[in-house]
């Protein structure tokens, strides 16, 4: 398997890029990488930071999108990028995925109209996996399309949920509805003619999830449009990473404290790992005709072993073949 990465996607690009790279070849025997980007700067830094990049190939491109770049330039001004060029391979057949943890609004415009969509698939979702009490779930659409139909959330439904299942070993996992309230009357005309339409798609749908349910195992995918999805996603970070702040500050504040802590720091470190979204690498474009993954944009190391892990899953799994066998069926329906 052949698994293409940008090497300057994200803020730790390119050196966090480079030892994941290593650390996912040692853990998969039949695993090929390649990286594109400014092949000088990416031995200078291998050089520099004693990284052994001798099994890696590399795709020498001359130019580098940033977070600053519009979404379109990854087709238009900087077709010689590193995202591009990655995606373009991956669209000409000369790798079997391909992971960035660069500008997602250019990575999703570019799966979407260089690698192409799956057929019948409207619009491809930007889909992350969040923990919640009880594990994890998938939040689809996280910010990809901030205007949504109806078909296009009941697509979403079915495409999370046969990730879940076929790449996260979560059987008939349960799809929610994100609304103001868990009545099948409750939103507004996207939801409820949303919630219509999931009744009758082959889903595990259990109806309406709202806001305090979210991360109090509410569901396993949660299907909702790109706008309050960001929103959800942004508000969830936040929440988490205040909650972690505040517990610190308690247990640091005075000696008393601080011994108490001592006694309790192995129930607090592994409260920590279920919240770390490294764990996750990070999100699937959803949609696009090839596995394309977003890894976090302040990736480590093992942010970006993670997500080679995951992606491999991806590829194995045969997810994309599976969606459109779905996709096909509600035409019949």
């Amino acid at each position: 398997m052949k698994i293409i990465v940008d090497a300057f996607g994200g803020d730790n690009a390119p050196v966090e890029i480079l030892k994941g790279c290593v650390i996912a070849l040692s853990e998969h025997s039949d695993l090929e990488i390649t990286l594109t980007g400014p092949e000088d700067k990416i031995k200078k830094a291998a050089e520099e930071n004693n990284i052994d990049i001798s099994k890696i190939t590399i795709e020498n491109c001359d130019e580098i999108l940033t977070m600053e770049d519009h979404a379109t330039d990854v087709v238009k001004k900087k077709k010689n990028s590193s995202m591009a060029v990655g995606l373009k391979m991956l669209a000409d057949g000369k790798g079997d995925a391909f992971l960035s943890a660069g500008n997602s609004g250019a990575l999703i415009t570019g799966a979407t109209l260089i690698v192409k969509r799956i057929k019948g698939i409207k619009r491809p979702a930007f889909s992350p996996i969040i923990p919640k009490s009880e594990g994890m779930f998938m939040l689809i659409d996280g910010g990809a399309n901030a205007e949504c139909k109806a078909d296009m959330l009941q697509q979403f439904a079915i495409m999370g949920s046969v990730y879940l299942d076929k790449v996260m070993g979560v059987k008939n996992p349960r799809v929610g509805l994100a609304n103001v309230g868990t009545e099948d009357h409750k939103g507004d005309p996207l939801r409820l003619e949303t919630f219509a339409l999931l009744k009758e798609t082959p889903v595990n749908f259990i109806g309406n999830v709202e806001g305090r349910d979210i991360p109090l195992d509410g569901c396993d995918v949660l299907v909702t449009d790109g706008f309050n999805g960001n929103l959800i996603l942004k508000t969830y970070e936040g929440v988490a990473i205040a909650l972690l702040d505040k517990l610190k500050a308690v247990f640091t504040k005075n000696v008393k404290n601080k011994l108490a802590a001592a006694m309790v720091i192995n129930d607090f470190k592994e409260l920590k790992h279920t919240m770390d979204t490294d764990v996750y690498g990070g999100a699937p474009i959803l949609g696009a005709a090839k596995p394309v993954f977003k890894v976090h944009g302040n990736a480590t190391a093992k942010t970006v072993k993670y997500a080679i892990n995951l992606t491999v899953n991806y590829v194995n799994t045969n997810v994309i073949k599976e969606i459109e066998a779905e996709a096909a069926k509600l035409k019949t329906r």
